[in-house]
């Protein structure tokens, strides 16, 4: 699903080069959940940008679903995000005054998606994140918790091969992170891919790889073996 081999990002001013990333290679099997851990100035959130296809790596090779990224031109890479790409942002980047409907459907109008179609796939994904009686709530009548609810349920509704997801609990309270969490866990085990960018340890334990990376490099790169399963809720 996602290959990277020898990635390096180096910034450069004139009278400055900062190193972001320095040869980063790992890979991400159809189904995996993996988190992406790191403190502050760690470069997980550059690569963040790289997998995303919103920026491209100095050197090395990123295949993603098989396609090698750096040879797509700018409207493939714009169309490679929406369709096998779905993305969930800390600050949620939902319209505040558009309801949890019209918010999830906004990709699909982008794509050219049938109205029919996408009132029918924006009730199916709202249900399926618990949101059934919010859907015509506009953003600012929502909670945090349920915010990030509508921007997962935005992420896929485009059904995506991979959902990146960029500090997804970073603005809420635990309780609901926990309840994100458990989302995220119902997502992966129909058989999505996720990869998860956090600095929090007790977000990271819910995934079931961790990839640990520090001044631009990976440091390490295990299964977790302490794997945290929130209990299934009737």
């Amino acid at each position: 699903m996602i290959s990277l081999s020898h990635i390096s990002k180096i910034y450069k001013t004139d009278v400055l080069e900062t190193v972001a990333l320095f040869d980063i290679s790992f890979h991400v099997q159809k189904g995996e959940f993996v988190a992406i851990m790191g403190p502050s100035g760690s470069g997980k959130s550059t690569l963040m940008h790289i997998l995303g296809a919103l920026d491209l790596p100095t050197s090395g090779e990123y295949l993603l679903d098989g396609e090698r990224v750096s040879d797509l031109s700018d409207d493939e890479l714009a169309d490679i995000r929406n369709r096998k790409i779905g993305f969930i942002f800390q600050a949620f980047n939902l319209l505040p005054r558009t309801t949890a409907m019209k918010n999830v459907m906004l990709p699909m109008m982008y794509a050219g998606v049938p109205r029919e179609v996408r009132e029918e796939k924006a009730k199916k994904f709202l249900t399926m994140v618990g949101l059934e009686n919010r859907m015509n709530y506009t953003s600012n009548q929502l909670s945090g918790g349920q915010q990030q609810r509508v921007a997962i349920a935005r992420g896929l509704v485009m059904d995506p091969a991979i959902l990146l997801a960029d500090e997804p609990t970073g603005n809420i309270a635990s309780v609901q992170a926990e309840e994100v969490m458990e989302i995220f866990q119902k997502i992966n085990e129909k058989g999505h891919t996720i990869v998860m960018i956090t600095h929090e340890p007790d977000i990271a334990v819910h995934a079931s790889r961790i990839i640990t990376v520090k001044d631009g490099k990976i440091v390490k790169d295990e299964k977790n073996k302490k794997r945290k399963i929130i209990s299934k809720r009737k």
